[in-house]
């Protein structure tokens, strides 16, 4: 048997370890897309359109345009009639850095022009869940109204009973969320 030096046992081993890793990162990439994980739909919108950037074989729900009466500016857009959030940038090519659906709390912002006021990284949310991201924007009769999304992936069921005003993304789409409207961003809520 021939012997070998210690240069060729590391160089195999190192080789054997690539492989391993290889093929993991081929079985995970898109593990995401099998599991039917959600995924933040962005938008392009150069004629006040909005389309799909990616669309995948399996059906992609359509997207809402941005209402067209929601101002200027960097801004982030509630529509309280589709459940629908957009992050709009006018400076940015495309303007709408994402758009996707959301799950309202019991109680609904009033329509109009807020500012972020305030943000937390990690909470307890109004149903007892871990939430992360929140932004907040509004507070009317005693209800704080803010963005969220469930460490657990969970959106609420609505009781009726309770006056939240917690509006759940999915993480993903509440990292999207946190990351472009830091504190003074503006918000607009349409009916």
């Amino acid at each position: 048997m021939a012997k070998m030096g210690p240069g060729v046992v590391v160089t195999g081993l190192t080789l054997g370890a690539l492989a391993v890793v290889s093929l993991l990162a081929f079985q995970a990439n898109g593990a995401q897309d099998r599991a039917g994980g959600a995924k933040p739909t962005v938008t392009t919108s150069t004629t006040g359109t909005a389309t799909t950037a990616a669309p995948t074989a399996s059906a992609t729900p359509t997207v809402p345009p941005v209402p067209t009466t929601t101002g200027t500016g960097p801004r982030v857009v509630y529509s309280i009639g589709s459940h629908y959030v957009w992050l709009v940038d006018p400076k940015k090519n495309p303007q709408v850095a994402a758009a996707f659906p959301v799950t309202p709390g019991s109680v609904e912002p009033t329509p109009g022009s807020y500012a972020v006021y305030s943000r937390t990284p990690t909470t307890t949310g109004t149903d007892g869940k871990q939430i992360e991201h929140v932004v907040r924007f509004a507070q009317q009769n005693g209800v704080v109204f803010g963005f969220s999304a469930a460490v657990d992936g969970a959106t609420p069921t609505t009781d009726p009973s309770a006056k939240t005003g917690g509006i759940r993304s999915g993480r993903a789409e509440g990292q999207l969320l946190w990351d472009f409207a830091p504190k003074d961003t503006k918000v607009v809520v349409v009916a």
